[in-house]
Parts: structure tokens; sequence; C-alpha cells
């Protein structure tokens, strides 16, 4: 039997449900979803299996004007993109009208299909449907719009039939068994940011880095040990929050997530501490895991 096989990457401006429909058309929670921008820092991989095709779906960061050099990094994932996709996938929301001239230039560039996915097409009627359609069409030839709601998982398997109809003939680049690139570890610290995101307002979660200490799994629970950098000491006090009550909740719903994910028990202990100005520190952004 022939196999289909390729890389089909995500792109497109913060909060468009990105990481969502990744998550929809995995059937996995593998990426961290959260209305705030800024959710995804890091390119993540998910892999798709079927009896004739595997699916290397990539999530990437939103595409952003760059504050800090954080947000190059971030950007630098989502170049990456470019040079390796068998299918291009832009997400955009209903009530978006405008693509980036620059990301336009450089999708023209591109010599494989690039697909428009319309997200959030639940919230409007059929003629704003039509019209948004329409409007689309003149933006960019894309190869294919594929309107979707990937709150209520509407019209996604569509996606899948159309990326498969353009993936090109080749073996698997991953085993069967394989859902994503990254480890457990990656996961754990993307976990404790995302309750971040959550529980915390303003410039907290921005101005937030999570690493892992240590990392032990013994049996029946893993002793997980991780550090909150933040940059000034002001965010240090509101992450502990008064008498530590902020951090406590914090790790509460942190290690229940991570013991979901995990499948076991888990022991988890959080500090905080501060490196001023990380988000433009060439050193600390590298001990990140930004390259």
């Amino acid at each position: 039997m022939m196999h289909k096989a390729g890389f089909v990457n995500i792109i497109g401006k913060p909060n468009v449900g990105k990481s969502t429909l990744l998550n929809v058309l995995l059937g996995e929670n593998l990426a961290i979803v959260n209305p705030k921008a800024q959710t995804t820092r890091h390119r993540i991989k998910g892999v798709l299996n079927g009896t004739d095709y595997q699916i290397v779906f990539s999530d990437t960061p939103g595409i952003m004007k760059p504050a800090y050099k954080l947000h190059h990094k971030m950007l630098d994932a989502v170049n990456e993109t470019f040079t390796d996709a068998d299918v291009m996938i832009y997400v955009a929301e209903i009530g978006e009208t405008e693509m980036d001239d620059g990301l336009k230039e450089k999708l023209k560039t591109l010599k494989v299909p690039v697909f428009l996915v319309l997200n959030k097409m639940d919230t409007i009627n059929q003629e704003q449907l039509e019209n948004a359609l329409q409007h689309w069409k003149s933006v960019f030839d894309f190869t294919t719009i594929i309107p979707i709601s990937a709150l209520h998982k509407f019209n996604t398997a569509f996606i899948i039939e159309n990326i498969i109809k353009h993936l090109p003939f080749a073996d698997a680049y991953y085993d069967k068994e394989t859902l994503t690139d990254r480890n457990e570890r990656f996961f754990v610290t993307e976990i404790l940011r995302e309750k971040i995101l959550s529980l915390y307002q303003k410039e907290i979660p921005y101005s937030t880095e999570v690493a892992i200490v240590y990392f032990k799994d013994e049996p029946n629970i893993s002793k997980i040990g991780t550090v909150i950098y933040v940059e000034r000491e002001s965010q240090k006090a509101i992450v502990l929050g008064h008498q530590g009550k902020a951090i406590k909740r914090l790790g509460t719903e942190a290690r229940k997530s991570m013991e979901t994910f995990l499948g076991r028990k888990v022991f988890l202990e959080i500090t905080v501490k501060v490196q001023d100005g990380w988000r433009d520190n060439d050193a600390a952004l590298k001990k990140f895991g930004y390259e």
C-alpha cells in the first residue's frame, strides 16, 4: 500500500484558535489553550497516524510585532515552518479581514498548498459567512478555504481530508506510537505556564518563564521541582500572593493537571526567582530553550 506523509504547519495571528485546532485534529490536548495572547511560545509538533498516512502538524507562536528578543525567537519558530511545509495552514477568525503584506509575499514564494481555515463560523449566519469567504478570496489565492468551529469540532474532519489529498507519497517520519516530538518535561512546564496564564492578570503571564530543576520518576509518583522566573521583585510578590495563598492555589491546580497528563501521582515543588530582563537576555533565552 502506498503511504502518504508530510509536514502541515499551522500559522496565524495570536488568539485565532491555532492550538485548539491542533488539539481537535490530533484528538489529544497537546497544546495549551488560553484566550490570552502569547500562549504558544515554542513550535510544537503533533503526529496524526492513519492506515495509509502520517501528518506531522506544527503549532507555532502567533505572528506579531516583536517587542522583546523573546518575541524575535518566537517568530524564528514561525519562520522555520516555511522551510519544511508540505501544506501550510493559515488560521483566521471570523471578523478578521487583513493579512500582513510581508506574510503574503512569503506565502506566495511557497510551492506547496496554502489553506485558509476560517475559525468561529458558529458565531455568524450564512450570509455573513458567504461575505467572509468572498472577502478572503480577494485577499490571497488560497488553495482552499475551510470554514470551521474548532470549539464545536465542526467541519474539522474536512481539513484532514483535504490535507491527505495534497500530501506527498513518502515514508513515515515517526513511529506509529509517537504523538509529539516533545518530552514530558516540556509539557510539565507548559502545564504550569498555562495555569499562570489562567490565574494571574496584567503583565505577570508575559513576564514569567518556567524551568525544571529536577524530574524524578519513582514507583507510583513523579517528584518535580520547578522554578518560575519573573523580571522584578514586585512580580515575585504577586506570584506568591498574600501569605503564599496565590502560589499555593497555582501549585494545587498545576499538580492536578500534571497528574492527569502523566497518569500518576505528582509531588510538585515551585520556587519563584527574579531574573531581571530575561526576555531581552540572549543567555537566559538560550537557557529557557529559545535557540
